[in-house]
């Protein structure tokens, strides 16, 4: 079982979210080509080098869509617009389709009485851009403050939240050091300008935003604890490191304006010129701030390189994706972020949900594991809030099954069963749960 409505506050915010090119269909609507299109046709990148082409088909069922939203009682909607939907080229021309596309859709979250939480990017870098080398051109946050203009101007005034990037670390660091994600690369000096590079468009677009009247603006970033794989000081400091690079190179840049020394010592070198100019941009003020959490990672130290680390297995049970189940985490960086950084801003859990191993039978799903995974972080964010840490809302990742980046269709999220090859729609056991937990709104 859940908690219900009635164990939180009454202006508490439940929501579900999803992202732009997971569920559209990329190939609807006129948008131009993404660098995950690119990224996915080439081979060994993505499982069957499957895309985004139809996904869920959201661009057509949005209102089937919005519907099941709700209908299980959630208050909020956190999705994303696609730059490459709204500007084919990234800069220059905007497609009225695309831009009409959301307008039906914002407008469609206010007729069923959901609030639009906004994400201007969610990973779909037009192609064009990335030819000019991406988030490794410093033109880049002029460019994103461009889109962010277009987007403010046509939703900006039915918006609830707002919030740039979503997950600066994986458009950066797992893209452009480890090469899991679009565009592919494994190279430091790339990581340094895309890292920074990705917090000045941040800064710019919420400047923009704010000069255009919007209101209720914030930042979305991920966080995964980070655990020594044992009591060694090496495992100690290795996990430091990770810690560094991971949960605290974004967030000290926008509340400290500086980035960690334990990861300067590598980027030093390669940072792009004159960097430390920027933080007056990057610190830009914020109303709230997001955070995503899922799991945990055991650090072990490793030879070779920066940061000389590896992850270790460890003892707690693992979901679809692999990842260990550690709710514990997400109390620890609720009351950390409080602590450390945000002080009295509003907080939010902006996604947590874990992927499991989905499949119908007799025409239910019955994902009883997912439900455990939400009561059990739901009871470690209620611990936060009772110690004093503000936390205003949470959503669940993801309202459906949905393209899982370089993993495919294989990985399911959701809420709602997708089949892939029907596109049928088929709420979970962990969706009736949620409804029963929320009740009427």
């Amino acid at each position: 079982m859940l908690p219900k409505r009635t164990d939180f506050p009454s202006d508490f915010q439940f929501g579900v979210a999803t992202s732009a090119y997971q569920i559209e269909g990329h190939s609807y609507g006129g948008a131009g080509p993404s660098h995950w299109d690119t990224f996915a046709a080439t081979p060994g990148n993505v499982v069957r080098a499957e895309n985004g082409a139809i996904a869920c088909d959201h661009y057509h069922r949005w209102e089937e869509d919005l519907d099941l939203i709700a209908a299980a009682g959630f208050d909020c909607y956190r999705f994303s617009t696609s730059w490459a939907r709204v500007m084919p080229e990234g800069r220059g021309a905007v497609n009225a389709e695309g831009l009409d596309f959301y307008d039906r859709l914002v407008d469609g979250m206010l007729e069923r009485g959901l609030k639009p939480a906004l994400t201007l990017y969610h990973w779909e870098l037009p192609a064009a851009l990335a030819d000019k080398g991406g988030w490794r051109n410093r033109d880049i946050a002029f460019w994103f403050a461009d889109f962010a203009k277009v987007i403010a101007d046509r939703l900006g005034d039915r918006i609830w939240s707002a919030a740039p990037i979503n997950e600066p670390w994986c458009v950066s660091w797992l893209s452009h050091f480890e090469g899991h994600h679009a565009p592919g690369l494994r190279d430091i000096r790339a990581t340094a300008h895309a890292m920074h590079h990705v917090l000045l468009a941040h800064g710019y677009a919420i400047r923009v935003m704010r000069n255009h009247g919007m209101k209720n603006l914030g930042a979305v970033c991920n966080f995964e604890a980070s655990l020594p794989a044992d009591d060694s000081p090496e495992a100690q400091a290795a996990a430091a490191r990770h810690d560094a690079y991971y949960n605290r190179f974004f967030v000290e840049g926008m509340f400290k304006r500086r980035y960690p020394e334990e990861v300067m010592t590598a980027f030093a070198p390669h940072m792009p010129a004159n960097w430390e100019d920027d933080f007056a941009v990057i610190g830009e003020r914020l109303d709230w701030f997001g955070l995503n959490y899922y799991t945990c990672k055991r650090v072990a130290s490793a030879d070779g390189p920066w940061p000389a680390l590896r992850g270790a297995d460890g003892p707690r049970p693992k979901t679809a994706m692999g990842w260990e189940i550690y709710p514990e985490g997400l109390h620890h960086f609720l009351t950390r972020l409080a602590r450390d950084y945000t002080g009295e801003l509003p907080l939010y859990v902006t996604e947590n949900g874990m992927a499991s191993f989905d499949a119908i039978e007799g025409g239910h799903v019955e994902d009883h594991q997912r439900i455990a995974y939400y009561r059990d972080h739901l009871a470690a964010m209620q611990r936060a809030m009772a110690e004093g840490v503000p936390v205003k809302g949470y959503f669940c990742w993801s309202l459906m099954d949905n393209y899982e980046w370089a993993l495919g269709y294989e990985k399911r999220f959701g809420l709602v069963h997708v089949d892939f090859e029907t596109l049928q729609r088929t709420p979970k056991a962990s969706y009736l749960a949620w409804q029963d937990a929320l009740g009427s709104r």
